[in-house]
C-alpha cells in the first residue's frame, strides 16, 4: 500500500523545451527506503484526487459566476487573474479549476502569478522575528504547555510507532501529525503501521485532530497576542488585498476574479484576520477550504460579501466596500517591516 501518483502525469519544464515529467521512484535496495511510506508519490504531491476535487470545484464555480449570475463571461486571463504560492501543488489546483472552467483550457498556456519564496506574503513565508518571539512567548505558558504534557502519553504511543521521538518538529505541536493522519483519512487510506506491525488507532488519529484544532484556534486566536503575530505573519497579504479593493473602487481593476490558491497556514490567517474566530472557535482549515469576497453594487454604491465553505459569514452580508477595506487595513501593522526585524527584549 502507499501513495499511487503514477495515474497523474507531474510536468514541469521551460517554455520551449522538451516537455518533460517526473515520476519518483524508490529503489528496492535503497539503504533508507524503510523511513519512507511506500508508494510512487513525493512529500507535499498532488495526487490524481486532488486533482479531480479542483477540477469539480472549478465546474461548480463557473456553473455559478457564469451560468447562474452571469458575472464571468469568460475562462481568460484578461477576467481571471491567478496568484498562489511557490509550491507545484498550488499552481496544480489553479490548473485543475480552469479546466473545470473550461475544459478548452487544456489547450492553452495560462500566467500564474508568484512571489519570490523567500517574502512570499500568501503562505506567509517572509522573515518576521518579532512575530517568532511573540509566538514563542505564548507557547511557553501553561494555557499552551498543559496540553502538552497532558497528551504525553499520546506523543509517546505515536513516537514508538512513527519513529518521531526526538525530533523537534513534531514535539512542539501536532501539526505533522495531522497532517500526516488527516491526508491518509480524507484519501481512504489507512493509518500509519511500521515494520513490526504496530499501528496507529482511529481513536489517537481522532484525539490527534481534536488537538490540531485546539491549537489553530489557540495560535491565531485565543492566546494573548494572537492578534498581533497573525498582523506580523499575514500583514502584507492583507495589504495586498486591501489594494485590490481600493484599484477596484477607483475603477482601475481590470479583472473580474483575483484567484489566490494558498495553504492551510494561508486560510487560518485570513480567517482570523477577518474575524471568524469572534463568532466561534477556529478549526483547522480542511483540504480544500474557500473564503470568497464578493463586490455588489446597489443604487451605485458597492458592498462586499463574505463566504466561509460557501455559506455567508454572520455580519459580512452586506457591508460597504470602503468599510471592508477599513478592516482588512486594521490587519495591517504600521511600518511592519521594521516592526518585524525589531524583536522586543
Amino acid at each position: 500500500a502507499g501513495w499511487d501518483c503514477t495515474n497523474f502525469l507531474q510536468f514541469n519544464y521551460g517554455g520551449g523545451g522538451a516537455q518533460v515529467y517526473h515520476n519518483t521512484l524508490t529503489p528496492p535496495t535503497h539503504p533508507f527506503r524503510s523511513q519512507m511510506w511506500n508508494g510512487t508519490c513525493d512529500e507535499g504531491q498532488l495526487t490524481a484526487g486532488g486533482l479531480q476535487d479542483a477540477i469539480a470545484h472549478g465546474k461548480d464555480f463557473w456553473e455559478l459566476y457564469h451560468g447562474t449570475l452571469g458575472f464571468l463571461n469568460q475562462v481568460d486571463e484578461s477576467e481571471i487573474h491567478i496568484r498562489t504560492s511557490t509550491e507545484d501543488r498550488t499552481m496544480q489546483v489553479a490548473s485543475g479549476m480552469l479546466f473545470g472552467m473550461d475544459p478548452a483550457s487544456a489547450q492553452r498556456s495560462w500566467p500564474v502569478y508568484t512571489q519570490p519564496s523567500t517574502i512570499d506574503s500568501l503562505v506567509p513565508s517572509y522573515s518576521c522575528p518579532q512575530a517568532d518571539a511573540v509566538r514563542a512567548a505564548y507557547q511557553s505558558v501553561p494555557a499552551w504547555t498543559d496540553h502538552l504534557s497532558q497528551n504525553a502519553g499520546l506523543k509517546a504511543r505515536l513516537d514508538a510507532t512513527l519513529g518521531t521521538a526526538g525530533l523537534a518538529d513534531w514535539a512542539s505541536w501536532y501539526d505533522h501529525f495531522f497532517d500526516t493522519f488527516s491526508s491518509r483519512t480524507c484519501n481512504g487510506h489507512t493509518l500509519p503501521c511500521n515494520s513490526t506491525g504496530a499501528c496507529v488507532s482511529e481513536a489517537d488519529a481522532a484525539q490527534v485532530f481534536a488537538i490540531g484544532d485546539f491549537e489553530y484556534n489557540y495560535i491565531w486566536n485565543t492566546a494573548e497576542n494572537a492578534t498581533e503575530y497573525n498582523q506580523l505573519t499575514f500583514g502584507v497579504m492583507f495589504s495586498e488585498l486591501a489594494q485590490n479593493f481600493i484599484s477596484f473602487s477607483a475603477g482601475h481593476e481590470t479583472h473580474r476574479l483575483r484567484l489566490y490558491v494558498g495553504h492551510d497556514g494561508s486560510l487560518i490567517r485570513l480567517a482570523s484576520g477577518l474575524g471568524f474566530g469572534q463568532q466561534s472557535s477556529l478549526r483547522w482549515p480542511a483540504l480544500g477550504s474557500e473564503v470568497v469576497m464578493e463586490v455588489w453594487k446597489l443604487k451605485g454604491e458597492f458592498y462586499v460579501r463574505v463566504l466561509h465553505e460557501g455559506t455567508v459569514v454572520e455580519g459580512m452580508s452586506w457591508v460597504p466596500i470602503s468599510v471592508f477595506v477599513d478592516k482588512l487595513q486594521a490587519q495591517v501593522p504600521a511600518d511592519i517591516f521594521q516592526r518585524c526585524m525589531q524583536v522586543s527584549a
